[in-house]
């Protein structure tokens, strides 16, 4: 990449790549680097800026992440939040310590003073705090910019050697002013001018593609969700009929989605793409009878996927690069350096350590979902494939808690199939525009109920539904009463072993989106 970046250094913290997400928004390129990423890497790639991730740890603690002090030397504008600002003023000569009051959640955040990181933020904001410690006294030569009720410093600044810090994070949505803070550091403070621009991503990206790929042959993992299909029209302006799309039907689809994926990429499709389609669910039951626990399911997915794609690249003859829809939250989520697991996504954390192709090429990697949206429009892909519902690439195998088999999956795609129709229904579909994601889930909780003048003992469903932008952070939508009893009264009529439906209500974090 040779625009202007700013780099995300991580230190474990559960919101750092949604921080590279909101730089973006700005029309700035960031990524995600590990903590232990050296000084000499870092001053090679020409950033503009640093921001310090939060993380899990204490900075006086046995377990401490830090940075190398060289990095306060390079003369580049810094930001530390959360860990990362206690981080930066532990190491610069302020005290950190256990705070006599832990803040999670929405706080009331007072400005103190001029500040050229909260300029443009008023006197009284909220702010989304999550912390047990918190700096005591800043480090000599800092002013303080802002204080909450329980935090003396939750925001300070020593514009001279341009180090910024916020102990709240300004980039959750549940900040109000959050992206006036990050915008100020970005723009104002780095200098950045906003060059990240989607259409130049595509052109580099073919160009890119085709000089890789010369003239060998491609397998493309096609899954028909947004980002394998976008994968997969990239490749093909690249590379032609040198890409063959292998299209695994696992049995963990949603109702007839292997049928629509098909109807769409098969031979009497939009695309001139080579499309092949391998029925093996079977195949996948037999590999998860018995598991329960989310992150095995995943990774026996991403094995068997893998397998599968083996076994057809060897029936094509030498295939030399395997192509997966990888996004940037997939590689961040599976692990950066001392991040936590949050979830293996079955492309990047379930890979098997041997894979029989010359290299795996992943050209969205680096992109975030609303941007693999962007690149898809560039592309010529249309609306209604772009914008479709997100769907995890283990399918309903994460949607359903416990064991899976094909009597709960049958049960979770009829349910699902019904919540999608009424809420796409409703209001002429205005309502369902207004949502991020929606989607029903099958629980391990059976209870009892009553149907006609009998009793049963059958399964509970769970709803979902979600507004967000960038699928980093969720609140759990409001569906209107008469639209939610609706769907309620269908699923236990027209679904067999469903007596009770829910609602969940949680938002992330801190749940996550999905239900596994």
């Amino acid at each position: 990449m040779e625009q202007e970046k700013i780099l995300v250094l991580d230190f474990g913290g559960q919101y750092n790549q949604l921080i590279a997400r909101r730089v973006r928004e700005l029309h700035v390129y960031a990524e995600v680097e590990p903590y232990t990423l050296p000084v000499d890497e870092i001053k090679k790639r020409g950033y503009k800026g640093i921001i310090f991730t939060g993380g899990p740890n204490s900075v006086y603690g046995e377990a401490a992440l830090d940075y190398d002090p060289a990095l306060l030397q390079l003369g580049i504008p810094m930001l530390g939040i959360c860990y990362g600002a206690q981080l930066m003023a532990h190491g610069l000569g302020g005290k950190v310590a256990t705070a006599p009051t832990s803040e999670y959640g929405h706080t009331d955040v007072q400005r103190i003073g001029d500040s050229r990181l909260l300029d443009k933020v008023s006197s009284e904001t909220v702010a989304w705090m999550s912390h047990t410690d918190y700096i005591e006294e800043p480090p000599a030569g800092f002013v303080v910019t802002a204080k909450t009720a329980a935090c003396p410093v939750a925001a300070m600044e020593c514009p001279e050697k341009g180090f910024y810090a916020t102990q709240f994070h300004p980039e959750v949505m549940h900040t109000k002013e959050g992206r006036k803070v990050l915008k100020a550091f970005v723009i104002d403070i780095c200098g950045c001018h906003g060059d990240w621009e989607m259409g130049s991503f595509v052109e580099r990206s073919i160009r890119e593609i085709r000089e890789k790929v010369g003239d060998g042959k491609v397998l493309c993992a096609l899954s028909g969700g947004v980002d394998s299909s976008v994968a997969a029209v990239l490749l093909s302006k690249a590379v032609g009929k040198q890409l063959t799309c292998v299209f695994v039907d696992q049995g963990l689809l949603r109702k007839d989605e292997g049928d629509q994926v098909e109807a769409v990429f098969g031979p009497d499709g939009p695309y001139d793409l080579n499309f092949i389609r391998v029925n093996v669910q079977q195949r996948f039951y037999d590999k998860l009878a018995g598991v329960t626990e989310p992150e095995k399911k995943r990774k026996i997915i991403g094995e068997e996927f893998i397998r599968v794609f083996e076994e057809e690249a060897k029936k094509i003859g030498a295939v030399d690069f395997l192509v997966q829809g990888t996004i940037y939250p997939d590689v961040i989520e599976s692990g950066l350096g001392d991040s936590a697991v949050i979830k293996s996504h079955h492309n990047v954390g379930g890979l098997p350590d041997h894979v029989d192709f010359k290299e795996i090429i992943e050209p969205l990697r680096m992109l975030f979902k609303d941007e693999v949206r962007k690149a898809g429009l560039e592309l010529g892909i249309p609306d209604y494939l772009v914008y479709r519902q997100p769907f995890p690439g283990p399918g309903l195998a994460i949607r359903i808690i416990g064991e899976v088999n094909e009597e709960r999956i049958r049960i979770v795609q009829e349910a699902d199939a019904i919540y999608r129709e009424e809420i796409e229904a409703y209001d002429d579909g205005k309502f369902a525009k207004t949502l991020g994601q929606y989607f029903a889930a099958l629980t391990n909780m059976r209870s009892v109920g009553v149907m006609g003048d009998f009793r049963t003992y059958d399964y509970a469903v769970a709803l979902r539904a979600v507004e967000t932008s960038d699928f980093m952070t969720a609140s759990a939508a409001q569906i209107p009463w008469d639209l939610l009893m609706k769907i309620t009264n269908r699923i236990i009529n027209e679904v067999d072993h469903v007596n009770r439906v829910m609602y969940d209500c949680t938002s992330k974090p801190p749940g996550t989106i999905e239900l596994e």
